[in-house]
Parts: structure tokens; C-alpha cells; sequence
């Protein structure tokens, strides 16, 4: 969807929320579905034992590692088609298109060789219990053969929402998680019987367990990223066909000085949750479990969080591309009080289902009281973590990633590392204490940014604006 016709439509369906929800809502379907395959996924491998939830579990933060140092790139297309858009100029939003096409084939090769090579190391590192060691080396080998595609699907998707089309993405990523779990229910367990309204019928299945799971995964992804260059090519707003696939310094230039800090910030923050995981790994199987569990029950409810982000990038982009600073600030206005009344409503069902969420997943009762204190505990915070969502979205589209790269850091290494670091190394406490740790560095992230954008530094279109 084109500039102009995302406002005339947002026109349509009430000015700056109209903008906001046409944007937003199909990425919060796709994450909704993301999040339900997710939640299959452990259940699924749940129900084989803790130790084939530890072995999923235990490499989950390489995973977002690898994953989030691509989104990074994909930041800095955002930000440059975004403000095309805005400003009206189709032919520099195609040829970013095209220099994403590069990004794609560079970070999609690296990030395959890279991980398939090392995929023995990476459960050592994570100190993972010895006797998972191996399947959790074959879950994530398998896991990254398709690599290539991920990055597809990741960077061709950021420039398609960028772009004003959420749609696009919201659709494939249906795709994607319906194949994943039909196979997930033919390869995870062996051949069995099941009984529906008094009728018995023979259920096939491939019964690999955890390695069927990684497969399942691994064939969706490959039909993803397949999926989402066909139809990026096809695109009418922002398809790089009949445009040299070369370096073209005049775009890429831009893009990379917006995507290397968030690199660096994504990279750090990554680098962080493994060393995280790390120490919760090294709290033994129950914690290593619970850990995980209540990470994939706490992802639903950023859906709101991470929906709306996208919008204030999406919308930051064009009112700078535009010149137009009413708009950008009537933005702000619009999103933020909406996001922390969402993330409030998101946060008090946590609460209140905690331990009801943690048990869909493990039968394990210490499994269950943990993740579902560790999940109560985090509720409190979830609205003011929403507000730095929401303004680091709108700083990323409007190509401003070095304040996030440096409060990120600092929460991440100096608040929750550290302090998880100090409470299970040295204090002895255990997963409560790693996730008060993680709470502070949310609380923080809430401070830092709250007051760099009531200091206005935020808006690049102030009179005698400054800072990063």
C-alpha cells in the first residue's frame, strides 16, 4: 500500500487512529499466530519431557541472536523507504528495495554457515545439561539449513511494511505457521490411534520427537521466505524489478548508518539473552524449563507492544519524509497513552492466568509454580515497557537508532547481566532473582527513554534539535 493511499484510508477510518490501527492490526494477527504456533511447538515437545523442553529451549537465545542481528538490517531499509514514501518518492523506495535484495543474499549466506558449523559447540556454550547436549546440536542444525529463506522472509518483510503493506507479511506468515503445525503433527509422533465421537482412525506420524519438530520448522520457513520474494517481486509500490542488482552507495550509505547501530544495539541485547540463558541453564532442568515456558507465554502479551511499533515506524517514516511535524507529534500523542492502556489490559490477564498458561505446557508442579511466579512478577512491568517500544519505533523510522543502541546496552549489561550475575553466582538465589534482574532492566528502559522524549530530543524537526 503506497503513501498516499494508507492515508487516504486512514482518512476514512478516523485521521491518526485510522493510520495507526490499518498499520498495526495485521501485524498483530501475524504475531497472534506466531505466538499460538509457539505455543503448540512447546506444547507439543512439552508433552515428550522436560529434557526435550530444555533441549528446544536451551539454544532458543542463539536463535533470537542470529535473528535480531538481521532485523537490524532490515531497520535501515525501513527507516529510508518509510521516509520515500512519505516524501513521495517511489524511485529511491525501489531502489532500497533492491539493495535489500543484496542484504538478503549476504546476511542469509553468512548466517547459514555460520550457525550450521558451529551447531555442536552452541549447547556447550550454553552450558546445557551434558545429556541433551547432542539432540539439542541437532534441533538447531537443522533449524538454520533454511536460513537463507528466514532472511528473506525478515528483510523482505520489514521493506513491505515500511512500505505501508502489513498485509502482505500478515498472510505468509499464516502460511508459515499452518504448515509448521500440520507437520509438527505428523513428524513429532509416531503412528496412533485417536478416537473422535466415538470413531477410532489411525493417525500417521514420523515419531522423531525434537528432531521432527526442527524439521517441521525448517520446511515452513523454506516455503516463507520462497512465498515472500515471489510476492515482493510482484509488489506495485516497492519491487526492484529492471533495477540493477549492485551496490548503489547513494541508498546504501543511509541505510547502513541507520542499521549499524541497531546492529550493534540487537547484537548486544542478543548477546545478553544468551548470556542470561546461559546462567538460568546453569540453574538446572527445572529452571532451564520454566525459563522457557514462561518466555513463550510471555511473548503473547507484547503482541500489542510490538504491533503498535510497528505503526510508529511505519508512520514516523513518512511524517519526517513529508516535513510535516504536526503530524509526527499528533503521533505520539495518539499512540502512546493507547499502547500503555493495551499493555495494562495485557498485563493484568498475565497475572491473573499465570499459572493456568505455565501448565498447558509441562505437567512438572515445579515447572508450574515457577514460571507462573517468574510470569506474575513480570506483569507488573508490561505498560512501561510498551512506552519504550513505542518510542524507539518512531526513533527507528525516522533513521534515529543511536540513543536505543546506547540505553539498550546499558539496561541489558549493566542492570540484568550484571545483577543476574551477582544474584545466582554469588548470592546463590535462583530463577526469581534472573527475572527481577530482567524486570529492572525493563523499568530502566522506561526511565531513559521517558525522559529523552520529554526532552524533545526525540524530534528530528524541532528548532535547533540536537542529540542522537
Amino acid at each position: 500500500m503506497s503513501a498516499p493511499r494508507q492515508r487516504a484510508l486512514a482518512r476514512r477510518q478516523g485521521g491518526m487512529l485510522g493510520a495507526i490501527w490499518v498499520l498495526a492490526w495485521p501485524t498483530m494477527l501475524e504475531q497472534c499466530m506466531q505466538t499460538a504456533v509457539q505455543y503448540i511447538d512447546t506444547a507439543m515437545v512439552g508433552a515428550l519431557g522436560t529434557a526435550a523442553t530444555a533441549a528446544v529451549g536451551a539454544t532458543a537465545t542463539v536463535n533470537w541472536l542470529l535473528g535480531s542481528t538481521v532485523s537490524a538490517v532490515g531497520v535501515g531499509f525501513l527507516a529510508c523507504i518509510a521516509q520515500a514514501c512519505g516524501a513521495g518518492d517511489t524511485d529511491r523506495a525501489r531502489r532500497a528495495s533492491a539493495q535489500a535484495v543484496l542484504a538478503v543474499l549476504c546476511c542469509g549466506s553468512v548466517f547459514t554457515a555460520l550457525p550450521l558449523a558451529l551447531s555442536g559447540q552452541v549447547p556447550v556454550w550454553m552450558q546445557v545439561d551434558p545429556d541433551v547436549r547432542a539432540l539439542a546440536a541437532r534441533y538447531f542444525f537443522i533449524l538454520y539449513t533454511p536460513m537463507l529463506a528466514r532472511t528473506a522472509t525478515i528483510i523482505f518483510g520489514t521493506v513491505l511494511r515500511a512500505a505501508g503493506d502489513t498485509r502482505t507479511p500478515m498472510r505468509v506468515g499464516v502460511w508459515v505457521n499452518a504448515i509448521n503445525i500440520v507437520l509438527n503433527f505428523l513428524l513429532i509422533y509416531p503412528t496412533r490411534t485417536a478416537v473422535l465421537a466415538g470413531h477410532s482412525f489411525t493417525v500417521p506420524g514420523a515419531g522423531l520427537g525434537v528432531v521432527g519438530a526442527a524439521a517441521a520448522s525448517a520446511a515452513a520457513y523454506a516455503f516463507g521466505g520462497v512465498r515472500i520474494t515471489v510476492t515482493f517481486w510482484r509488489h506495485p509500490d516497492v519491487s526492484p524489478r529492471g533495477l540493477p542488482l549492485r551496490p548503489d552507495w547513494a541508498v546504501l550509505r543511509p541505510c547502513l548508518r541507520v542499521a549499524f547501530p541497531n546492529a550493534l544495539q540487537r547484537f548486544g541485547i542478543s548477546l545478553g539473552y544468551v548470556a542470561f540463558a546461559s546462567m538460568v541453564n546453569a540453574l538446572g532442568g527445572v529452571s532451564t524449563a520454566a525459563h522457557t515456558i514462561a518466555n513463550t507465554v510471555e511473548s503473547a502479551f507484547y503482541i500489542p507492544a510490538y504491533g503498535m511499533q510497528t505503526a510508529a515506524a511505519a508512520l514516523a517514516g513518512n511524517a519526517l519524509g513529508a516535513g510535516d511535524r504536526a503530524r509526527l507529534h499528533r503521533l505520539a500523542r495518539t499512540i502512546l497513552p493507547l499502547e500503555v492502556a493495551l499493555m495494562a489490559v495485557s498485563g493484568g490477564l498475565l497475572f491473573a492466568f499465570a499459572p493456568a498458561l505455565v501448565g498447558l505446557f509441562s505437567r512438572d508442579a515445579q515447572v508450574i509454580a515457577l514460571g507462573g511466579a517468574v510470569l506474575r512478577m513480570v506483569a507488573v512491568s508490561e505498560p512501561f515497557y510498551g512506552v519504550s517500544v513505542i518510542i524507539e519505533g518512531m526513533l527507528q523510522g525516522m533513521g534515529r537508532t543511536v540513543m536505543p543502541f546506547v540505553c539498550s546496552l546499558c539496561g541489558m549489561w549493566g542492570v540484568r547481566i550484571a545483577g543476574t550475575w551477582l544474584c545466582t553466582r554469588r548470592l546463590g538465589m535462583g530463577l526469581t532473582a534472573a527475572w527481577g534482574c530482567m524486570i529492572g532492566h525493563n523499568l530502566l528502559l522506561f526511565a531513559l527513554f521517558g525522559l529523552y522524549f520529554l526532552s524533545g530530543r526525540w524530534d528530528p524537526m524541532r528548532p535547533a534539535t540536537g542529540g542522537a
